[in-house]
This record gives C-alpha cells, sequence and structure tokens, in this order.
C-alpha cells in the first residue's frame, strides 16, 4: 500500500518532483558559485539579495493578482473544480439509512457483493461492473444510494455533477473529465476499486449531432467520457466504477453510452410503495416532536406519489405549522395543512361575496359527495373551500392503495368527479360560474386519452390515434372520435345529476357545514356519511 501511494504520487506530480530536483540543482551550483568570488563580491551580492527577494515577491503578487482577473472578469476558462473525493470511512450512510428504496437497495446490494469479490470474480474470468446507471424521478434518493454503495463497498468516492464539465470554450469539458479519471483510477490503483458518481448524467450524456461542421463542445465532453470509460483499470489493477444518475427518459442519453461494457447495468428508482412510504413518515418524524399516537399509515396513504423529498419537505412544514400555531408537538392536522401548502400554495384569505362562497360550498360539495359515493378506487381525505393559490376550493383525494395501472371504471369516475362540481352549481343555481374551468379541462383531457388513446369508447374504435400523424387521420375520423368523446363527458354529466338530485339533502349538509368549518378532514366526512347511512363504494375485487 506505500509503495502504491508513493508511485501514485509520482504519477500525479512527477513535473514538480522534477522541478523541485531542478531547484536544488541550481541552489546548489548557485552557493558553489558564490564560494568561488571574492569577499567583495560576495558581500555586495549578499547586501543586494534581500531587496531581490521582495522584488521577486511583488512580481509574483503583481501576476497572481493578474491572472484573477484574467479569469474572473474576462472570462478565461479554468480546468480546476473537477470533483471531490471523499473517503469511504467519511461516508457516514448505510444502506440502513437508505429508505423508500426497497427494490433498488436490493439491486445495489448485489453490485457492492461484486465490488468485494472483484478477486474472486476476476479468478472465474468474469469482469467487474464498469458503470451503474440509475434512473428515476428527482428526490427519490439517487445520491443517497450511491453514497451507501461506496461505504458498504468500503472504496473512494468521487462525486461530480454532469453540468461541471459543461463549457463553452474548447477542450475545458473533456480536459476535466479526463482529470477526475485520472484522480479515480489513481485511488483505484491503491485501494483496488473506486467510484466516480456522476449527477444529472444527462447533461453530458444527451445523443449526440453530428455535423459536417464538426462536433459541438458537448460532444467533445461526450466523446472524452466514452474513451475514459473504456479500459478503466490500469495494467497494475484497480477498477473504477462510474454510477450516473439522472431524470432523463431512456432515449435521452446517447446509445454509445447506454451499451454493454460501459453502463452495465441500470437500476430503476421509482417513488416509493404505500410501505415504504410509512418508513419514511417514521423516520422523517423522528427528526421532529410529533405526536406519538399520530396514524402512520393514513399518512402514508395520504401521500400516494410522494417522492422521500417531499415528505421530508412536508414534515419541515409542518414543523413551522405547530411552532406558528404554538403547538408543542407536530399532529396530524399540521401535516394536512402542510401537504395543502406544498401542493396548492399559502392561503390566500380572499374576501369572498357570501354568495361566491355558498356557490364554492356546493361545488365542492358536488365533488366530494360523488367521489366518496361512486369512485372504485379513490378516498376523500380533505374538502376545503379556503382560498389557496389560484383555487377558491379543493377536495384532497388520492387512491386508497397503490396502483399502476388503471381501468376504464377508474377514468370513467374521474370524469364524473371532475363534473360533479359543476353539475352541483347548475342544480343549485340554474347556472354555471367560470370556477369549472379547470374541472372542464381535466374531464376532457380524460375523456380524450380514453377515446384516442386507449381504446375505450363505444363505438369499437380500436387503437392509439394519437400515434398516427394527424394529416392521416380523415376529417369524418376525427369528427367520429371527437363526438365519442363528446358522448362519454355528456353520458357522465347524465348520471351525475341523477345521483346528486337523488342525495341533495346530503348535498345540503355538506355544503352548510363547510361554511361553518371552512374545512373537513377524513374523520367528518366519514361520520356524516355513516350518520345518514351512506357507504363508498368498495375496492373492486381481483381478477380470479
Amino acid at each position: 500500500m506505500f509503495w502504491k501511494r508513493i508511485k501514485v504520487m509520482w504519477w500525479n506530480h512527477k513535473i514538480w518532483f522534477i522541478l523541485g530536483v531542478i531547484m536544488v540543482i541550481l541552489v546548489i551550483l548557485s552557493i558553489m558559485g558564490l564560494a568561488s568570488l571574492e569577499s567583495f563580491f560576495q558581500q555586495q551580492i549578499l547586501g543586494t539579495l534581500p531587496l531581490e527577494i521582495v522584488k521577486m515577491i511583488g512580481y509574483s503578487i503583481l501576476g497572481a493578482w493578474a491572472f484573477v482577473v484574467l479569469v474572473y472578469r474576462v472570462g478565461m476558462p479554468m480546468s480546476g473544480n473537477s470533483g471531490s473525493a471523499v473517503k469511504s470511512s467519511d461516508i457516514k450512510t448505510t444502506f440502513n439509512d437508505v429508505i423508500g428504496l426497497t427494490e433498488a437497495k436490493r439491486e445495489a446490494m448485489e453490485v457492492v457483493h461484486l465490488i468485494k469479490d472483484r478477486a474472486k470474480v476476476k479468478k472465474i474470468g468474469g469482469k467487474v461492473i464498469r458503470g451503474l446507471l440509475m434512473v428515476g424521478p428527482p428526490g427519490c434518493g439517487k445520491t443517497y444510494l450511491a453514497k451507501a454503495i461506496a461505504h458498504e463497498a468500503g472504496v473512494p468516492f468521487f462525486s461530480i455533477a454532469g453540468s461541471e464539465f459543461v463549457e463553452v470554450f474548447v477542450g475545458v469539458g473533456a480536459g476535466r473529465v479526463r482529470k477526475i479519471f485520472q484522480k479515480a483510477k489513481s485511488a483505484a490503483y491503491i485501494h483496488g476499486a473506486a467510484i466516480l458518481f456522476i449527477d444529472e448524467l444527462d447533461a453530458i450524456g444527451q445523443s449526440r449531432k453530428f455535423s459536417m461542421f464538426g462536433s459541438s463542445e458537448s460532444d467533445n465532453t461526450l466523446n472524452q467520457l466514452l474513451v475514459n470509460m473504456d479500459g478503466l483499470a490500469r495494467d497494475e489493477g484497480g477498477n473504477v466504477i462510474v454510477i450516473g444518475a439522472t431524470n432523463a427518459a431512456e432515449g435521452v442519453l446517447d446509445p454509445a453510452l447506454m451499451r454493454p461494457g460501459r453502463f452495465d447495468r441500470r437500476i430503476q428508482i421509482t417513488k416509493p410503495n404505500l410501505r415504504d412510504r410509512e418508513e419514511v413518515f417514521r423516520y422523517y418524524l423522528k427528526k421532529v416532536k410529533a405526536d406519538p399516537t399520530m396514524d402512520i399509515g393514513r399518512l402514508a396513504r395520504k401521500a400516494v406519489a410522494k417522492s422521500p423529498a417531499e415528505v421530508e419537505n412536508i414534515v419541515k412544514e409542518a414543523a413551522l405549522i405547530s411552532l406558528r400555531n404554538e403547538r408543542d408537538m407536530v399532529t396530524y392536522k399540521d401535516i394536512g395543512d402542510a401537504m395543502e401548502r406544498v401542493d396548492l400554495g399559502l392561503e390566500t384569505h380572499l374576501e369572498l361575496t357570501p354568495a361566491e362562497r355558498e356557490r364554492v360550498a356546493y361545488h365542492e360539495s358536488g365533488h366530494l359527495v360523488v367521489l366518496y359515493r361512486q369512485h372504485p378506487t379513490d378516498d376523500v381525505f380533505k374538502a376545503s373551500i379556503k382560498t389557496r393559490g389560484g383555487a377558491l376550493g379543493v377536495v384532497y383525494h388520492h387512491p386508497r392503495e397503490e396502483l399502476y395501472t388503471k381501468t376504464r371504471d377508474e377514468l370513467f369516475a374521474n370524469v364524473k368527479t371532475s363534473l360533479a362540481g359543476y353539475v352541483a352549481e347548475k342544480i343549485k343555481y340554474g347556472n354555471t360560474s367560470t370556477g369549472v374551468g379547470s374541472d372542464f379541462e381535466n374531464a376532457m383531457r380524460l375523456a380524450h386519452a380514453m377515446v384516442w388513446n386507449f381504446g375505450m369508447g363505444s363505438n369499437g374504435f380500436v387503437g392509439d390515434f394519437t400515434s398516427i400523424p394527424e394529416n392521416q387521420i380523415s376529417d369524418d375520423m376525427k369528427n367520429r372520435l371527437n363526438e365519442e368523446v363528446q358522448g362519454i363527458l355528456h353520458k357522465a354529466a347524465e348520471e351525475v345529476e341523477t345521483f346528486l338530485r337523488s342525495e341533495w339533502n346530503t348535498m345540503d349538509l355538506f355544503a352548510k357545514t363547510l361554511l361553518e368549518r371552512d374545512e373537513l378532514d377524513y374523520d367528518e366526512i366519514e361520520a356524516i356519511f355513516k350518520s345518514h347511512g351512506r357507504e363508498r363504494l368498495p375496492l373492486p375485487a381481483p381478477p380470479q
């Protein structure tokens, strides 16, 4: 290990070593020359030596100042900041700290075993993986997982963002690639392996655009990255494992970057499921003073499709809300208010007229009643007529469980729920308001997708018509498809109107309660329905 470190120091700093030796030789020769002079000349030279030293220091300071001005004011490129090295012992992140990524951790553990057993892998003729690509939405723990891999594998960890390679000056990006890989190779030679983590890989890894006018700087940087990812190990031993992270879709990255031998493994990082979200909430609630009786499972059900970063933000926001309300611990209500603030924005306290406020109450009650009683998969978590952002009211809902596909019945129920506010206004007042705008947009988008994308119309048309160029679809076919979209909307509106008229007493009750309280939570909504003998639809039975 000691001699390997010496060799690496020689590889990386041999120019300075050579310069140092030359300086020592020059000093020795100067002393020998000075000793050969007569005493008068020796005294003269020694007398002027301090002044010469001061002049050299002054010229050095002046030159350094001029260089700084040139770099930071004129814009001359620098090739520094090419990644930071971290010892594995300094990384405190373990797999136990990575929560909400059950499937991804299983894949990552296998990678760690391959790195640890690299000698055995080579002995049987195999190769240690060259690259690992993490793909997934932001805030789901890609960087965190990469640190855990480095810690568990016990090898040096280098981290750099893809944007740090990007430069408008020719050759700078490629130079930074060479520099960070040189650092990683040296560490791998000493320790047997090293990990180089490139965050936001798509910043330099997008597909190249070949042109008769030559390559762009970004293409040159990518070319250098491709070259360095081939033959990463020195002849003397050592492996560099490149871990890339990106939010971009698979087709965005260059095919040469994705081929075997560069990124051998791929880990799909997804948003946490229900069980993982419970772990995430427990982890972050331990960092604040929270109500110990809080139902964590209920919070996880309410936070469907939330990433770990979003959950962390919600808990921090809830702590601030609790402090603002002079409570000594975070409650379930604080979490609910935090979710609304994060998703919908701050409460705006608009002064609505009594007539406007009543209309909003009936509008939201329409959404609430249809959603609770007729939607096969979604739950109502909160109904509010407090103004937030651009919304005058909201019915906050999510699926009761993690769902990855939607049936026609579920999509049609979403259309009905979107139109319920419009229908409620129409029944109560005989006319509607501009408050139905976003509801119409959502309903039409869903109905259009049902007919044009998923073949869920009643006219028998099958296929995804959006995949066909528009000029290749006849006007008659477009009209028939659009008529089918309107048919779905009209059918949904008719069914909702029939249902709401039969449930109008419940509608009146919810509208008046919202006017009194401004908002209703899940428990209050469920209690009102049960007191009137109204039950929600059960979840659909799984196919046999």
